[in-house]
Formats: C-alpha cells, structure tokens, sequence
C-alpha cells in the first residue's frame, strides 16, 4: 500500500487483502430449471418486492432452519436465468435439493459438469482461450522470462512445478540463492531463479527476524507468491479459496519461466535492495520486469524505479508497475515515468456478495469472503461499545465485552485493517461485523474470521441511523457465495488516480486491468487473512489491489513479446493501450464505484487508455514506438539539468542546443494538455509518428471525439501505408474555445485511426488551471 513512506523504503501495495473459509460438506452446483408461470405467481402473492430467486433461496434456507440443521450452509446463488431458460444455479446440498420440490414452479436440478478445461475467471474475463490466439500452442512454446520483484515465492506451490516443460534458456544468466529454508534445488525448470535482496532493509530495520520472515527468497506474506502466479503461474485445476471462486488457476502467460527477486520485507522495501534487484534481473537476462510496489510519485530523476527501468527499457526488458493504491484522490498515481507502463485496478464480473436485513426491514448488498449461514442477532455500534475514542474504528482492547458479547458490531473504516477489527470484535465475544465506510460504494469482500461484510457509504448512513434511532436494532447478515454477471469493469475506488505530478504531459496510469478478487496462489504457512490468530491453511487466496492488476499485465506483456519478438517495449505498451477499451459488458461507460452515486462514468485519470484486450493487443495495427533517444529528448523538454538527466542517462547523452524540444512530443499513445481556464484561443500542437505493424498495404482515416471547451485538428486526416514498418507522421493541435465556460478542472476527449478492423484508439486529456 502507498503511504506511510520513508525516504529509504517503499510499501507494498498489498492492498485489501481478501479470503474466507467454507465447510464444503456434500454440497455441489445444480443448474434449477423453473416453470416461469408457477414460480412468478407464487412468489408474487408471497413477496411483491423481493426477487423471485431470492424467494427460493430464503424458502430453502428457512426450511433448513425449521429442520434445526444448525451445520448446513445457506445456499449459494451464482447465476439466474431470464433470457433462454428461466432459473438459477446454486450451490447446494443434498438436503437443500430435496428441499426444492416444495417449491411451486420447480421442475429440475442438473448437476454442472466441466464440459472443457476452465481457466480462472480473469483470464476468461480477458478473452483468453485454450488453444486459441495468444494461449495457441505456437504463441506458448517460446521462453520468455518474467521476473518478479516483490515478497519471494513458495518455491513447492503447484504452480510453479516444471512437470512437461522445456529446458531453463542456455541464456540464462541466474542463480537460486540459499539462505532461510531455501536451497538450490528449490529452483527447477519453471522456477528458474531467486534471490534475495535485504542489505538496505537491514540497515534502516535491523537484522531480519528469522522467526518472522525467512532470510532468503522464500515467501512469508504471500503478495510475491500470489503475483508471480498470477503472471506466469502454472495452469491448475480445481483451484479454489474454500470452494469460493472455483476452477483451473493459471497465470496470463503459463508457460513462462519465473525468476522470484525478493525485496519486500515485512516493514516495506528498500530503494537500494531495489535497484540491485533490478540490475541484476536484467544480468541474469529476465524479458519482463513486475513490480507490484512503489511510493510517492518524484521527479523521475529522484526515483529510483523510474532510473532502473529505464535502464532495463535501454536493454530491451518492459517493465510493468502497479499505479498504488491511494484512490480515489486526485493525483495519487505513482511509478509514473513514461517508460513503464503504470497499471490501474478494476472489477471483473464476478463477486461475493452478502445481504444485510435491518429490523426495519431495510436491505442491503455487501461483500465478504467469509462463508457461513444467516445470523440474525442485536446490532450496536462500536462507538457505543467502549471508552476509548477509537472504539468506533473497532481497535484492539477498544471494545467492551459486556456491551458487544453476542452482538453483531458495527465499525468503522480506519487506523487498524479490516480483518483486524473483526478480529477485535471477535476476541470481545462479538458474533459478527458491519464494516462501515463515509464515500465510495465500494465493497469489500474480506477474508474474516467471524461472520462479517464490508458496505458502501449509502448503506452505512442507513445502518447508522437506525441504530441510531431504533430501540432495538438487529440484523441479519447473508452470505451468497461466488456470484458472476455483475456489470464490469468497473474501476476500483483505491485505484491511484492522476494526473501526474511529476509528468502532467503524460496520461497516467497507462491502463485498467482485474485487480478485484483475485484468485491465485498462496503460501500454505501464511493464514489468508494475515492475522495471527487466523490458523486456516489454503494453498490459493482471493487478494486485491493495484499489486493484482499489474501481474496480468505483465503476464499479458510476455504473451505479445512471444508472438513479436521484435518489438520493443514501447511497441509493446503502445498495442496495450490504443487497443484498450473504454465500455463494459453491457456496452456502457465504465464507472467509478469511488463515487457515491451508481451512475458515475470513470475517465482516462482513473483508467488511462482503459481496460487491456490482450487478443486486440497481439494485432494493433499501428503502434507508436519510442526511441531511448526520444525519452531522453523528453527529459530535456523538462528542462532537467545536464546532472540530472545523467542520472537517467547514466552520462551518455547531453540536451542538443540547436533543437527545441516541446513538452507533450514525446511520441506517446496517449495525448494531456493543459491549459489556463482564463486562456482565449491559445493553442498547442503536438507530433507523433505511427508504425505500421497490420496490413501491408493500408488506408487509416481518422476520427476524433473533442474534449469539452477545445477545438482538434488533425493533420493530414488520411494515412496510407505501403509495407509494413512504415513510419507516418501526423500533427495535432488543439485550441482553447475562447469564451467557453468549463465547470470541469479535466476534460475528455480521443483521437482513432480507423481502418476495417483496427481501431487505434488514443485518450485526450485537457487540464484547465
């Protein structure tokens, strides 16, 4: 996570951290066909208000309960059907089937089969298919080498076994580093390096405690096991976090080979363990660099990330960077220098949700990964619960057992995590938890250790104010389970926003990708929840952040460096961002769940480019390259001293006197400009250059959508193309429409060169100061 941060070390963005347990029992996914007359009818002289599928649910539940089987499960709703078939599918047990035929307008249960291999929810979600386009047996047989700067690996996970796979590159320069409970052999023909990097660590904290974290590479957090996995994991099947989110677990690229530089400790991350681990990750010969990790966005010749990565991009390695996860402020994106590509975090479809029922008989969605019956108990609220002042944040030794024991507790958001307060107000003889929050309408689903959901602010104010003004609140908290069909993406509200600090010229983060729920591997030592009293043991967790987001693109990254070998790592970022799209699964805009209204559209500050398509990816069209030369000549438009560009540079360039270099040349996808609100008529003009990598031989025409208060003109309007490689220059110049009143400080706009397939689409960005 961002914040916090010290001059010499960098915190994880570890964020949100998610996961729950489930006692399975016999239960099992049926597909519930019902006769839509009878169903419609019954329920309707029951329960006008409530869903026809929840009816069921409730009835079958309820009959559960007069049964007095205390150990069953609620059932678990995943899909309903309204279109094609009329029904749902659930998860349910042998007695919960049974139950079903006292339901008028039932008229079958099958059992779900696998009718072919099911990859994990995101890569579907991407677009990714066995044997198909980037996941086609010729796309996976190269090796292209990920490496993977964060917490180390847990070298005997299943994903990372090297059954069937092919011989470590005779190009390969790493090593497997021995140290705490890690050897040589732990390295295999998947698992092709590790080593860990704690010299700087040491010197600000100490002595690693061994009984805490193991000096060597090997993981004891889980975020490195869990990013390497989701970038390069192996593919497994009958993967699942307690039965939640099942299927086959695999990373973007899972044939790739994965080297593990461990330089995370549990305080944070050092600068100088950083860059050593980066300068060794391009010797030892990696293709990709991931860092799921970052600070405070700095001059790019202050931050030691952007140096680095410069340095790899110079040798041909691209390198991807989570954009943190302080959102939903203005500003917050880091890992911002235009040679990584910076990665946003967004929903995918499926989630995990809860009902709450009031007293009142308000109700109200949330999200947890715990997984358990309906409980229906007093509610209070922390603050009334203790003498402290930070009772109402749900803070160790805050809460009074005599006023919580048995009681669902409400707490809210801030000071400790959210699976620690539900650990508080457990360890206080609290049965539950509502985790309360004041903005945003996101939900999320945390890996408690007694029943608990997380609400948005909507909710919350009404939970409040009944508890509040009811004389004796309760409430009811349902656990559905793995539900998908949700609109998506959607962008996450901790997601780091821009613009940028450091670059306002440059549009960041570069793109979205899943960074909600994640499913991936886990270290069977590390508890789900990260608490200490947590016991539980799983071998794959369900975790969020923009640190899960930036492992799918660098997993998608080495999937479009095996199909082109050629490009270089701004060829590479360039067909990631002008294929992005910019509309969810029912064809609207994508929102933002950090306002407080449902209909808020996110724009480019959120999501950059917008949502990666890696199939559209492997075939751009065009892509605008970028020279080392070009980023430094960038570097001189910032009017950087010769000191400070060698920094960068490492001393081999010096700024041309007789060129002028402008700010927003630099030829990236993407276009910001900003100009005074006050301004009329000025003006500004921009130059790019596009590669053709589609057909030989090709028309584009383009098309533009201008930002509110500013006039775009294109020059020329047509490019055409005789072979491919061909480079094409175009100009753009945008003007401020005099007397135009904007009440926006940003906005939006995009320019597309169109031709038959290919769309490649670029964001504009106006900021008014």
């Amino acid at each position: 996570m961002k914040g916090n941060m010290t001059s010499r070390t960098l915190l994880l963005f570890l964020a949100l951290m998610v996961t729950n347990s489930i006692a399975i029992m016999d239960k099992q996914t049926y597909i519930v066909h019902m006769d839509k007359t009878k169903i419609k009818s019954s329920i309707h002289s029951q329960d006008s208000t409530k869903p026809w599928f929840q009816s069921v649910i409730d009835f079958i539940t309820e009959v559960s309960v007069q049964e007095n089987e205390e150990e069953e499960i609620a059932p678990q709703l995943l899909y309903v059907y309204e279109t094609n078939m009329f029904g749902f599918s659930a998860h349910l047990s042998s007695k919960q089937l049974e139950y079903l035929n006292q339901v008028d307008g039932f008229l079958a249960a099958m059992p779900d089969e696998l009718l072919t291999l099911h990859t994990t929810h995101t890569p579907h979600f991407l677009g990714l298919q066995n044997g198909r386009g980037l996941w086609s047996a010729p796309s996976l047989a190269s090796d292209v080498i990920v490496g993977i700067l964060d917490t180390g690996i847990w070298p005997e996970h299943i994903s990372f076994q090297d059954t069937g796979l092919t011989e470590v590159p005779s190009r390969w320069k790493g090593s497997c580093e021995e140290g705490t409970k890690f050897s040589a052999s732990n390295c295999n023909k998947k698992l092709i390096g590790a080593r860990a990097f704690y010299k700087g660590y040491e010197k600000v904290i100490g002595r690693i405690n061994e009984t805490l974290d193991y000096r060597s590479p090997r993981d004891s957090q889980g975020h490195g096991t869990h990013t390497a996995s989701t970038a390069a994991g192996n593919m497994v099947n009958n993967a699942s976090l307690f039965g939640m989110a099942k299927g086959s677990a695999s990373g973007m690229r899972y044939t790739s080979k994965v080297a593990a530089y461990k330089v995370c400790w549990p305080l944070g991350c050092a600068n100088s363990d950083i860059l050593a681990a980066m300068d060794q990750a391009v010797a030892d010969g990696v293709d990709i660099l991931s860092l799921s990790l970052g600070g405070i966005a700095k001059p790019y010749y202050n931050d030691s990330i952007a140096i680095a990565s410069f340095g790899a991009t110079q040798n041909g390695v691209f390198v991807s960077c989570s954009a943190g996860n302080s959102g939903p402020f203005k500003s917050t994106v880091g890992n911002v220098a235009p040679w990584i590509i910076t990665v946003a975090a967004s929903y995918t479809d499926r989630s995990f949700p809860t009902k709450v029922k009031l007293g009142n008989g308000q109700v109200f969605k949330g999200a947890s990964l715990y997984h358990g019956k309906t409980i229906q108990l007093p509610l209070v609220h922390a603050n009334t619960t203790g003498t402290q002042r930070t009772a109402q944040f749900c803070t160790k030794g805050s809460l009074d057992p005599k006023l919580v024991h048995g009681k669902i507790v409400a707490c809210e958001r801030g000071m400790n995590s959210r699976t620690e307060k539900g650990e508080v107000v457990k360890m206080a003889g609290g049965a539950g938890m509502l985790l309360l929050v004041n903005q945003g309408e996101e939900l999320f689903a945390d890996s408690h250790i007694l029943p608990a959901t997380s609400l948005g602010a909507s909710a919350s104010n009404a939970i409040r104010n009944y508890i509040h003004s009811a004389k004796s609140p309760t409430a009811s908290i349902s656990f559905i389970g793995t539900t998908y069909g949700d609109p998506a993406p959607v962008m996450a509200g901790f997601s780091a926003r821009g613009p940028s600090i450091v670059g306002p010229d440059v549009i960041k983060p570069d793109v979205t990708a899943p960074g909600v729920n994640i499913l991936a591997s886990w270290p069977p030592l590390t508890a789900p929840s990260l608490l200490k009293s947590d016991k539980r043991s799983v071998l794959y967790n369900i975790v969020s952040g923009t640190s899960m987001s930036c492992p799918h693109v660098t997993g998608i990254a080495a999937l479009l460096k095996s199909v082109h070998k050629d490009w270089s790592p701004a060829a590479i970022k360039s067909a990631l961002m002008t294929t992005a799209y910019t509309v969810n699964n029912r064809g609207s805009p994508l929102l933002d769940i950090a306002s407080n209204t449902s209909s808020a559209f996110a724009n480019p500050f959120a999501f950059g480019s917008g949502h990666v398509n890696p199939e559209c990816a492997s075939d751009p069209g065009l892509v605008y390259d970028i020279t080392n030369k070009d980023y430094l000549n960038y570097l001189c438009s910032l009017n950087y001293t010769p000191t400070q560009i060698a920094i960068i540079s490492k001393g081999h360039f010096k700024c041309s006197k007789y060129t002028f270099f402008q700010l927003g040349d630099l030829n990236y996808p993407s276009f910001s400009v900003s100009f005074d609100i006050n301004g009329t008529n000025s003006s500004v003009t921009y130059k790019r250059v596009v590669t053709n990598v589609g057909y030989p031989s090709s028309s584009y025409t383009v098309k533009v959508e201008e930002p509110n208060g500013v006039s775009v003109k294109v020059e020329p309007r047509n490019l055409r193309f005789g072979k491919l490689g061909e480079k094409l220059n175009y100009s753009v110049t945008f003007v401020a429409n005099g007397g135009t009143t904007i009440s926006d400080t940003s906005t939006f706009g995009s320019l597309t060169w169109v031709s038959g397939k290919y769309n490649v689409r670029s964001p504009i960005a106006i900021t008014w100061q």
